[in-house]
C-alpha cells in the first residue's frame, strides 16, 4: 500500500465527518489535494503546548490525545479527537502558540495541511471562513455543556454520558453489544471526567450490576444504551 494515500476506510472516515461532509465538493477536493498523509505510532507527539502552530490536522484513523500537565507534573488527558474531526485551526487563526499537548493514541493516520496551504484555502474559498466559524461555535457549545455537567450533574450521570459519547465515536457493534474500540484505562476515564480512578471504578461496578456495561481490561462494552441513557438523565 502506498503510505502517502488514504485507505478506503480512512478516506470514508474523513469524508463522512459531520463537519467535512457539509462542505462543498470543490472545497473538500481542494483540502484533500493540499493535505499530506501521516501515519504515526501510539504515543507519538504531534505538538507541544507553547509551540507555534504550523499545520491544520484531520484525523483519518485512531485518535489524538489532547492533554496538559498538572501543577504536580502529571500528564492529564482533556479529550480525544476522533476520526473525521479536524483541529488546530484556532492557533492558525489567532497566531498564538498551541495551548495543549497532542499525541497519537493507538496507531493513528492524519491528514496534515501546512499553514501556508491553510491560508491559501481561506483566500480561495470564502465558504471556509463560515464553516470554521460554525465548527468553533459547536466547540464552544460543547465546552459550556461540559462545564455545566461538571457543576450540576453527579459523577454517575457524567460517566454514563461519556461512555455513550465514546460508543458513538468508537463503537464496534457485536450483536446487541457495542464494544468501544478506543483503548482506555480507568485512569483515562477518570481524567476525562475530573474525578478519581477509585470513584470511577465504583460507578462502573454499579453500571455492571445494572446490566448497562461490561468492564474488560482497557476496554468497555456497552450492553444497554437505554440503561446508560437512563443513568445519564438522573
Amino acid at each position: 500500500m502506498n503510505s502517502s494515500v488514504l485507505t478506503l476506510p480512512e478516506r470514508s472516515n474523513i469524508e463522512s465527518g459531520s463537519w467535512f461532509s457539509k462542505l462543498s465538493a470543490p472545497l473538500r477536493s481542494d483540502i484533500l489535494s493540499r493535505a499530506t498523509v501521516r501515519r504515526i505510532g501510539d504515543g507519538a507527539l504531534l505538538s507541544c503546548r507553547g509551540e507555534p502552530a504550523e499545520e491544520w490536522i484531520g484525523v483519518a484513523k485512531g485518535a489524538v490525545r489532547v492533554s496538559t500537565v498538572s501543577l504536580a507534573g502529571k500528564q492529564v488527558t482533556l479529550t480525544y479527537v476522533e476520526p473525521g474531526t479536524w483541529f488546530g485551526d484556532i492557533a492558525l487563526f489567532d497566531g498564538m502558540p498551541r495551548t495543549h499537548d497532542a499525541s497519537a493514541h493507538g496507531e493513528t493516520t492524519l491528514l496534515s495541511v501546512r499553514k501556508p496551504d491553510f491560508k491559501a484555502l481561506l483566500q480561495q474559498h470564502s465558504e471556509l471562513y463560515e464553516a470554521l466559524l460554525r465548527l468553533n461555535c459547536r466547540r464552544l457549545r460543547l465546552m459550556f455543556d461540559a462545564v455545566e455537567d461538571l457543576n450540576t450533574r453527579p459523577l454517575a450521570a457524567r460517566l454514563a454520558k461519556q461512555i455513550l459519547l465514546l460508543a458513538r465515536s468508537y463503537g464496534i457493534p457485536q450483536g446487541e453489544e457495542v464494544r468501544i474500540g478506543l483503548q482506555l484505562a480507568q485512569e483515562d476515564l477518570a481524567q476525562l471526567l475530573g474525578a478519581s480512578r477509585q470513584r470511577v471504578n465504583q460507578e462502573l461496578k454499579g453500571f455492571e450490576r445494572e446490566g448497562a456495561v461490561r468492564v474488560e481490561p482497557t476496554r468497555l462494552v456497552v450492553l444497554s444504551k437505554d440503561k446508560l441513557m437512563s443513568i445519564a438523565s438522573r
